[in-house]
Parts: structure tokens; C-alpha cells; sequence
């Protein structure tokens, strides 16, 4: 072998690419080809795709950023503001509602209804049902209004504003509507229904809705309306017993609490309940029979002399318990829109007036216990008599009178009365004070104890405060102003031996358990003693029993009755000035044993007759004998007295 290397191949360089189109793509260090120029027609352009990581970094971003608001979102919902946020779907979900308490009855002394609660209807309407969304319709408010007006006796744009209230699902449309007319509306609801569903078009009153209430009814109509009262549109006492004892029979009302949908209650969400507290059962006084002939004799003594008003009040003597309270015009109270705004009182507490001649029982109670003079001390009473800058007469003229202390009582002489109560002090004023004293222990110028609404206590003023004329007046009855009510408590007093009992128109409350709640012993003050109380009674029995007397007309066959007539010039309350008159009777039966005192008064008799002895006997008879014989007191059987009425001098 050779010591020679073979010889070396050359190996050639690789092939240079060739461009599209014949031509090689240079090589490293090569010059640079110039393109030839464009002839126009070129061969495809290859695209070249980007990376695709920065895009799906993006995406990922935007996603993540997305994400994050919703969990912060939800984190907010369920952690930070979930409290706030439940409340919210509470308040939308869930409606309360009012679960009006049962209103306490009121009975007589007896147990008989004066006064009851019977289901009722509230009508109710969800505003979101009426909208042009809810019925396809653009006047529903208006349509609804127009079919329901009549039916609840309402102004059809006043039901259409409530209609189309908005933000709220509830708006009250009438209050204490009676089943039958909430059965209207269902029946016309029904009947909408179905036309609904054959035509394809909303039923308009689709969201008119109840809820269960309760109404007021008063079974005896106008029977002791002035005592009852009212209750108002809003379920309180508007006047009387109903607004005098409001709390006690209104009760508590509950709260119901539900789940709803459309405007219903969704049964199957489940509901929370705090149950109303039905109100007690007031028990009065009054007896419904007394009262009723009270209230009749009253009512046609008033039509007959077309008088202002009037006013019965019956008293049991020895309790101080009113049997009857009766007003003249009265109203009804189941339906106050027929009502005379004027008559929505109870006039026998409310009228403040001058008495007249029944009040000389108190100057007399006042001589007596003084001692100032007997039933037999001699009067010598003449036609006139001058006092102070007037000049006083008696009812009538007559000639020089020769009276006993119980003849100017029977004969209702204003010149006697002055004369006698002139003997209760050295001098005049003196006299005023000891007369003043008296006036005020049997309740005259104080309120009676009854706490009823509007009571007035009338005019006294203080002794030392009396006018010249007032010093003459007072002792008869002018010039001092009492309600009813004062006036027949100073005859019981009297009947009563001369012990004041606080007049009472409650017995007591029954509540919702059935326990007996009686009311409050009424407070008892000695006025006079027991000599004096039975000296007046014999007294009062001359007015009714002997010829002399001016209350013959109340003299009732059997039984011993003491009374007092009364006529006094009246104040017109509308212009301040003496205007017509003020006729009354007051007195008590039997008179030896007193059970009852009946006193009644009638303003401004403008037809026949305006003597208290001539109206107001008759009805003072009629009450108080048909009051006799419904408590069953029997005659005593025992001789008047027969005090002398005159004498010869």
C-alpha cells in the first residue's frame, strides 16, 4: 500500500433554496436578489399565525376579573349586607295585618242589649291589579269605581284615586260593610269571571278583596242614644258611654303576619299570629223599659208644645243609680247621617239653665236646718217687694198672701223665698254665705260625679261675688245655672234623708273571661239632717196634694208624691238675652218611704201652656207611676201629713 493519503473529495455546498418561481434564495454573505418588478400576477400569500398563549392569558384575565365581581357580589348578598337583604324579601314577601279586637257590648241593669258588635267587612283592594300590565286595560281604576260606587255608597272618583294608587298593594276602599254587601261584590266578581274567560280579557275587580271586621248596632234604635253615644268611622267612642269608656270596651287589637302572592296569602308559607283582646261588657243602670217610657213621654210633650228640648232623668234615691236619662229630639245611631248635628248630645248633662222655682227646695233645706223658721212660721207675703234696686213679684198678681213657711213653698211664692232665706244671717250678706254653703253641699256649681263627655257643671259663683239682684234671685231659682241631672240629685238628696248619693250610670264591666268587675261605691255626703230631709218631704207633698198647691197634675191615686213645679225666665244661647222659658217638675214617691225621684225639664214651649206644672206634670206623673210599677213599690198606705198653707192674721 502506498504511504500516500487517497486524494480528497469535495464535497459540494448544499443546494440553495430555490424561490418560488425558479430562483434560488441566496446563500450566507450572498448579495441580496432584487425582486424583479410586479407584472401583476403574483402567487399566493402564506399567513403566518401568531402565538396564541397572550390571547388565552387575556381571556383567563377577563374570566378571572368576572368571577371575582360575582363572589364579591354574593359575599356581600349572603355575608356582608344579608341582614339588610332579608329584610328587604321579608318586606316584599310579607304583608301584616290588623286583627281588629271585638268591641264590648253594653246591656242594661237587666242584661238586655243597649249596644252590640256584628261581623262586618272591611273592603280592601290591591292597587298592582288594576294597572294596564295586570289587566289589559287602560281605564280599570275608572271601570272598577263605576261598578263598585253604588254598591259601597261611595263618589266613583274617590274609589278610582285609591285604585290607582302606586308603590303599595293595599289600599282600604270602605270600612264595616255588612255581609250582603261584601256578597255583591263576590257575586259581581264571579259574574266579571266568567266573561273574563270566555273573552279572553281581565276581570277588573279581580283585586277587590275583604278582610273580616266587625259593625256597630244599636238593636233599640234611638232608645238612649244621649246616654250610648256613637262610634266613629275610625272604631272609637264618638260620644256618650262609647267615648266615655272607650278602653274598656275597644279591647286590644292583634297582628297577623303571612306570606303572599298576588295579593292572597299563600296558606302553605305559614303565618304568625298575636290574637286580639275582645273588650269588656259594660253593664249601665238604666233600665230599658223605664227608660223607653222616659224617652216617649218626653218626645211627645216636646212635640206638642214645640219646645226647643227636653229631658227626663229617673233616679233610684237610695244608690244614687239613674234608671233613665231620655233626650228630647234625639237621633239615631245606627245611622248618623240623618242625624240633626244638634240633637248629638245628651242635653240633661250638657244644658246649663236656670232652674227656677225647684230650686227653692234647697233655700227651704237651708232655713230649716238652720233654724231660721218652721214649716208653720208665719209669711205675710205681699204683691211686690222692693229689694235693692228692683221690684220683686210672685208668678201671679195677687192680693197680700198670709202664708206658712210650707204655703210659700206650695204656692211657689219669689217674694216668701226672699223673706225666708233674709232670716239665715244678721244682715244680707251673711245670709248670701249660709245660702251659698248649701247650694254647693247638694252639688250645685261642681260637676255630678258621672265623668260623662260634655257634662257641664253649670253657674255658681262665690257669694261674696253676687250681684245686688243676684242676692234676691239665687233664693228662687235665677241668677245660678244647673244641668238635669244636679237638679234631680237635690231631690234625691231630700228622699234620701239628706244624705248627697253620687249619681251612677255604670254597674260594672264583664271582661273577655267572663269575670264581674262592679264599679266603684259612689261617694256619700250628709247635706242636711234626716229631721230636715223628712220636714221637706212632708213639704213637698202640699205642692202636689193640697188645693193650694201648684203640682196637682202629678198627683198619682194610691201613692204619697212629694214635688216641685218650676218656671223660669230662660237665656237664649244664641243671643245672651231672656228668651221664653224653662218649664220643670221635680219630686220623689212615695213620699213617707222614697224609692224613686223623677225630674223633668222642657225649653222654650212656644204652643199652649209654658208652666212646669201644666207641661212637665203630666209627664212627671206618667214616668213616675209606670217607674213604680215596673220596680214594684207599693203604696205605703200611711195618711199625708197635711202641713198647713195658710193661716188667718
Amino acid at each position: 500500500m502506498s504511504d500516500r493519503e487517497p486524494p480528497r473529495r469535495r464535497v459540494p455546498p448544499p443546494a440553495r433554496p430555490v424561490r418560488p418561481g425558479g430562483q434560488r434564495q441566496p446563500g450566507p454573505g450572498a448579495r441580496p436578489v432584487r425582486r424583479p418588478a410586479s407584472s401583476g400576477a403574483q402567487g399566493p400569500r402564506v399567513i403566518r399565525l401568531g402565538s396564541p398563549r397572550p390571547r388565552l392569558r387575556m381571556v383567563s384575565l377577563a374570566l378571572s376579573l368576572v368571577l371575582l365581581a360575582f363572589v364579591v357580589r354574593l359575599l356581600q348578598v349572603q355575608a356582608v349586607d344579608a341582614s339588610e337583604y332579608t329584610a328587604k324579601a321579608e318586606k316584599n314577601r310579607y304583608l301584616s295585618r290588623t286583627l281588629a279586637a271585638e268591641r264590648g257590648g253594653i246591656t242594661d241593669r237587666n242584661g238586655v242589649d243597649l249596644a252590640i258588635s256584628v261581623d262586618a267587612n272591611d273592603i280592601t283592594a290591591d292597587p298592582t291589579l288594576f294597572t294596564r300590565k295586570a289587566t289589559k286595560t287602560d281605564d280599570a281604576p275608572e271601570q272598577a269605581a263605576a261598578l263598585l260606587g253604588p254598591i259601597l255608597d261611595k263618589d266613583p272618583e274617590e274609589l278610582a284615586e285609591k285604585l290607582r294608587t302606586k308603590n303599595t298593594r293595599y289600599v282600604l276602599l270602605a270600612r264595616r260593610q255588612t255581609p250582603q254587601v261584601w256578597t255583591q261584590i263576590k257575586d259581581l266578581k264571579s259574574t266579571l269571571a266568567d266573561k273574563a274567560g270566555e273573552g279572553g280579557t281581565a276581570n277588573i275587580l279581580a283585586g277587590v278583596l275583604q278582610e273580616p271586621s266587625t259593625k256597630r248596632v244599636y238593636p233599640n234604635g234611638d232608645l238612649g242614644a244621649g246616654i250610648l253615644g256613637w262610634v266613629n268611622a275610625d272604631g272609637k267612642g264618638g260620644g256618650g258611654i262609647e267615648q266615655q269608656l272607650n278602653n274598656d270596651l275597644s279591647g286590644k287589637d292583634g297582628e297577623i303576619r303571612y306570606a303572599q302572592s298576588g295579593g292572597r296569602q299563600v296558606p302553605t308559607a305559614g303565618s304568625t299570629e298575636k290574637p286580639a283582646v275582645a273588650g269588656s261588657e259594660v253593664e249601665l243602670t238604666i233600665d230599658r223599659d223605664i227608660q223607653w217610657a222616659a224617652q216617649n213621654a218626653i218626645t211627645e210633650q216636646v212635640k206638642e208644645s214645640k219646645a226647643d228640648r227636653g229631658y227626663v232623668i229617673v233616679q233610684d234615691n237610695r244608690t244614687g243609680e239613674i234608671l233613665a236619662m231620655a233626650n228630647s229630639p234625639g237621633f239615631d245611631p245606627n245611622d248618623l247621617s240623618e242625624a240633626d248635628g244638634n240633637a248629638l248630645h245628651n242635653w240633661g248633662l250638657e244644658d246649663a239653665y236656670e232652674p227656677g222655682s225647684t230650686a227653692k227646695v234647697m233655700s227651704m233645706a237651708a232655713v230649716l236646718e238652720e233654724n231660721a223658721a218652721t214649716p208653720t212660721t208665719h209669711v205675710t207675703v205681699p204683691n211686690r217687694l222692693a229689694r235693692g234696686d228692683r221690684l220683686f213679684r210672685d208668678d201671679i198678681d195677687h192680693r197680700t198672701w198670709y202664708l206658712t213657711l210650707n204655703g210659700v213653698l206650695a204656692k211657689s211664692s219669689n217674694i216668701g223665698t226672699i223673706l225666708a232665706t233674709g232670716q239665715l244671717g244678721k244682715t244680707q250678706q251673711e245670709a248670701n254665705q249660709v245660702l251659698y254653703s248649701y247650694l254647693r253641699r247638694f252639688g250645685i256649681g261642681g260637676y255630678t260625679g258621672l265623668g260623662f263627655p260634655g257634662e257641664t257643671k253649670g253657674i255658681l259663683a262665690p257669694a261674696d261675688q253676687w250681684s245686688t239682684s243676684q242676692q234676691y234671685t239665687i233664693p228662687f231659682g235665677q241668677g245660678v245655672s244647673i244641668n238635669a241631672m244636679q237638679a234631680a240629685s237635690v231631690y234625691s238628696t231630700i228622699a234620701n234623708g239628706g244624705v248627697r248619693v253620687e249619681p251612677t250610670l255604670v254597674r260594672g264591666t264583664k271582661g273577655p273571661d267572663g269575670s264581674f268587675t262592679p264599679a266603684a261605691k259612689p261617694k256619700k255626703t250628709r247635706v242636711v239632717s234626716e229631721k230636715t230631709a223628712k220636714t221637706l218631704a212632708q213639704m213637698l207633698e202640699s205642692v202636689v196634694d193640697d188645693r193650694e198647691g201648684t203640682g196637682a197634675k202629678a198627683r198619682i191615686p194610691g201613692y204619697r208624691v212629694a214635688g216641685k213645679t218650676g218656671t223660669a225666665n230662660r237665656v237664649d244661647p244664641a243671643t245672651g238675652h231672656y228668651r221664653g222659658y224653662t218649664s220643670s217638675f221635680a219630686g220623689f214617691a212615695p213620699a213617707d218611704n222614697p224609692r224613686v225621684t223623677v225630674y223633668c225639664a222642657i225649653q222654650n214651649a212656644t204652643k199652649g201652656s209654658y208652666f212646669g206644672g201644666q207641661i212637665c206634670g203630666p209627664v212627671y206623673k206618667e214616668v213616675l207611676e209606670f217607674a213604680l210599677k215596673t220596680l214594684q213599690v207599693p203604696p205605703t198606705g200611711a195618711p199625708a201629713a197635711r202641713l198647713p198653707v195658710t193661716f188667718t192674721p
